[in-house]
């Protein structure tokens, strides 16, 4: 029995990615059908309600609106679709906010094009793919203890914090909205049981998660 034709949303903001992309799966097997693309997280959760598609492929740094706040956007309005990472990023900051944000699959762009196949497919059917090396960093992770520790993206966001920078100037660097920081700044609040952004830098260099105290 033939399978059955998956759809797709490709979301990059590089052209020429979204080009080879649809053109290699507009090469496979019959199995596939791009429905349409996207070049940022804002645009993609627009055309997923228009289009429908089984899978979107999703980028995650893309200036005018990151891959993750679309995924987290999509899991709000219960999206019929399946989001499979697909990206250069594989630190661990960048896996777990896909993951948590509700990203089915995570795969790095050097995956195989069978690996992409075989790998949209499953999404499609709602099973959860990693690229081997994000997998086993992940069961590091969570076999490690103090798994209430910041996370990768935490850090970051209280690096820049320390440094003196402002939300809106941390969510031009990491590629996230503004509300994405206030959000992470209230986890980091609540991790470190602190309730401003001074007591969390003190705490942060207290444990170690900031470095040595600063000199003064």
């Amino acid at each position: 029995m033939a399978e059955r034709t998956v759809t797709l949303l490709i979301v990059d903001d590089h052209p020429v990615v979204r080009d080879g992309l649809r053109g290699m799966f507009a090469a496979a097997a019959a199995g596939f059908r791009v429905l349409g693309e996207a070049a940022d997280g804002v645009a993609a959760v627009l055309l997923a309600a228009e289009l429908d598609p089984d899978v979107i492929l999703m980028d995650l740094r893309m200036p005018g609106g990151s891959g993750v706040d679309a995924i987290a956007e999509l899991t709000r309005r219960a999206a019929r679709a399946r989001v499979l990472v697909l990206t250069t990023y594989d630190t661990d900051s960048d896996t777990l906010q896909a993951i948590e944000a509700g990203a089915t699959g995570y795969l790095l762009k050097d995956a195989p094009r069978d690996e992409l196949f075989g790998a949209v497919r499953a999404a499609a059917e709602g099973r959860t793919v990693l690229s081997p090396a994000v997998a086993s960093r992940l069961v590091s992770r969570v076999r490690s203890p103090g798994n209430d520790a910041l996370s990768g993206r935490e850090r970051e966001v209280l690096r820049l914090v320390a440094k003196g920078t402002s939300n809106r100037a941390i969510a031009g660097v990491l590629f996230i909205s503004e509300a994405t920081v206030k959000t992470h700044l209230t986890h980091i609040y609540g991790k470190l049981g602190v309730s401003d952004r001074a007591a969390a830098v003190a705490v942060g260099y207290d444990r170690g998660i900031l470095g040595g105290a600063p000199a003064g």
